[in-house]
């Protein structure tokens, strides 16, 4: 397994991330992702270890709590061995404050979330989106007294804009408080808005990206594409998307399975391998969150990594069909790169 660090910070981690989102089963939404109860999800966490993947994500909304519950069972005896990335700030429980990133919200849901997790602390706390309502500095100071008290190690966000991140990095600067190491972001090769300004903020600032979704909610999955329609059994076709429908195009889909189908028979890997991998060729990319139903998916899954790479040409082929015209200011900008550079991806 091979580990990198994660943005500017000494921590490194598995270029794969165990996403436990499938953990529980709780609630429509989350039983179209799947219902891992905890011993499955055991063999399927020492699965992950013995392949070098320490690093397993989770929310304190997933399943309402359960997937934190689970995942802490599958971790008893084997948590120092083990690093645990989990979030706050979306709806959880009831009341006018059960929400957002105040001081009083996260603290309350960290304290939840360490209960749940049977642990001490956080390797990696995510602010699950970003809150308009909660002054910046109240947030990252209440982050920064966790990582004093021990609590929580490093902090991150996830699904911020591009100003977002940079008007937190710059207080947590200001006032000499701990920084977003990392950004949680959806990335993959249907959907590359990531590369537009996010990516260029990341290489500038030395915050890392681990990739929720790197499959697209599945669509990268290889079942299908030109001429085969989605099966039933899928948690797209059973409404479990965290991806918007309304923001894939068709044909371009179409375009990217084909050029993935040449790449697998030229490589002899899925189609699922090849998308996970292309990803892991991108600039910023620390890590990626793969997520699995059963552990035959799991196994697929972590021989994304297995002592191979794309060449250059096949990059070129995927990058080629996934290509999209930018909005503005993007695609302003990209007429001069020789004042605005994009990210060097070969």
């Amino acid at each position: 397994m091979e580990y990198r660090q994660l943005g500017a910070s000494g921590l490194f981690v598995p270029v794969l991330t165990f996403g436990t989102a499938t953990f529980g089963g709780e609630g429509d939404f989350f039983k179209a992702w799947g219902s891992t109860q905890v011993e499955e999800a055991t063999r399927m966490v020492n699965l992950c270890m013995d392949a070098g993947v320490n690093l397993f994500d989770t929310a304190d909304v997933y399943s309402g709590g359960l997937s934190e519950e689970i995942l802490g069972k599958a971790l008893q005896g084997i948590r120092d061995k083990a690093l645990i990335s989990t979030k706050a700030t979306f709806t959880f429980g009831h009341g006018p404050n059960n929400q957002g990133s105040s001081r009083f919200h996260l603290l309350r849901q960290l304290e939840g979330s360490l209960k749940r997790l049977n642990t001490d602390y956080i390797d990696i706390y995510h602010m699950h989106g970003f809150d308009g309502n909660t002054p910046v500095e109240e947030t990252l100071r209440t982050l920064d007294d966790m990582i004093q008290s021990g609590k929580v190690r490093y902090i991150a966000c996830s699904n911020f804009s591009g100003w977002h991140l940079m008007k937190s990095l710059g207080i947590s600067e200001k006032y000499g408080w701990n920084k977003y190491i990392a950004h949680q972001v959806y990335y993959s090769l249907i959907n590359r808005e990531y590369e537009w300004e996010l990516m260029s903020l990341g290489l500038d600032q030395g915050v890392g990206s681990m990739v929720w979704s790197p499959l697209a909610a599945g669509r990268l999955g290889g079942k299908y594409g030109r001429n085969k329609p989605i099966p039933a059994d899928t948690r797209i076709a059973q409404g479990g998307s965290p991806v918007p429908e309304a923001v894939f195009n068709e044909e371009v889909f179409y375009n990217i399975m084909d050029a993935l189908d040449e790449v697998a028979e030229e490589t002899g890997k899925t189609v699922a391998q090849i998308s996970l991998n292309w990803l892991l060729q991108r600039p910023t990319v620390s890590s990626i969150i793969i997520g699995a139903r059963n552990e035959e998916q799991l196994k697929e899954n972590l021989a994304a990594v297995d002592g191979w790479n794309l060449t250059k040409a096949q990059i070129k082929k995927l990058d080629t069909a996934s290509d999209v015209p930018t909005i503005y200011p993007y695609w302003h900008q990209r007429q001069n790169t020789s004042l605005c550079p994009i990210p060097d991806f070969y």
